[in-house]
């Protein structure tokens, strides 16, 4: 028998359980844990998250109730934002085949260290990686990088005219994901799924926000 205290079960505090009931508690604590649990218990938050945003209190938009309500003819008609608008206009750019920030505004000095050698094995062991078999040579910065701006943002020679602008511009470095490939990383970046199938960001903010043109295209990637 062993005693415990303050554990949410009909057992109340102060009583002896036995050891059947202490490892019914250990199997509900470790089952709480497990993402189907997450998960299930996410739906109801998230749920009614929802509820509350369709139903958002009228001094949140100013005096009036949000419409989200579209005539069937127009399913894409430009709706008013739910906050005041800041910015008159966004442009997204996701450029694929583009020359890679490594070579452009991130920069490694450690990978610069290892240019043409052989990867250490603390790099590849437990990791998987596309077309790679062996042990590969690394290949560090192809042009030289410099500071820039008041920032000290570090920045490739192959951009002197971006580089004016370097202390108006936000990197965001912070990011990071386990696809290894190209097409699951782009899904990924767009859709927050890997897999095909998800509404991308410009679907998403042209349902919530409408749209001016009803006879032309609201969304094209290329």
């Amino acid at each position: 028998m062993k005693r415990f205290f303050n554990i949410n079960t009909n057992i109340s505090s102060n009583q002896y359980a036995s050891d059947a009931e202490l490892q019914a508690l250990e199997f509900a604590k470790i089952k709480a844990q497990t993402r189907r649990e997450f998960i299930k218990n996410s739906g109801a938050v998230l749920g009614g998250a929802f509820i509350a945003s369709m139903a958002a209190p009228a001094h949140a938009s100013g005096g009036n109730q949000f419409d989200y309500s579209r005539p069937l003819s127009t399913p894409l008609a430009p709706l008013p934002p739910q906050y005041p608008a800041k910015a008159k206009r966004v442009i997204y750019m996701h450029m694929a085949g583009a020359p890679s920030q490594l070579e452009l505004f991130d920069y490694k000095p450690e990978l610069e260290k290892y240019d043409g050698k052989l990867s250490p094995e603390s790099f590849l062991k437990g990791k998987r990686f596309a077309f790679i078999s062996g042990v590969p040579k690394l290949l560090g910065p192809q042009f030289p990088f410099h500071q820039a701006g008041e920032s000290g943002t570090w920045i490739s020679d192959r951009l002197p005219h971006l580089e004016k602008h370097v202390d108006d511009m936000c990197f965001i470095k912070s990011m990071h994901t386990d696809q290894f490939n190209h097409a699951p990383a782009q899904l990924l970046s767009l859709t927050g799924n890997a897999r095909s199938g998800a509404p991308s960001l410009g679907s998403w903010a042209t349902y919530g926000l409408g749209s001016v043109n009803q006879n032309l295209l609201r969304l094209l990637y290329r």
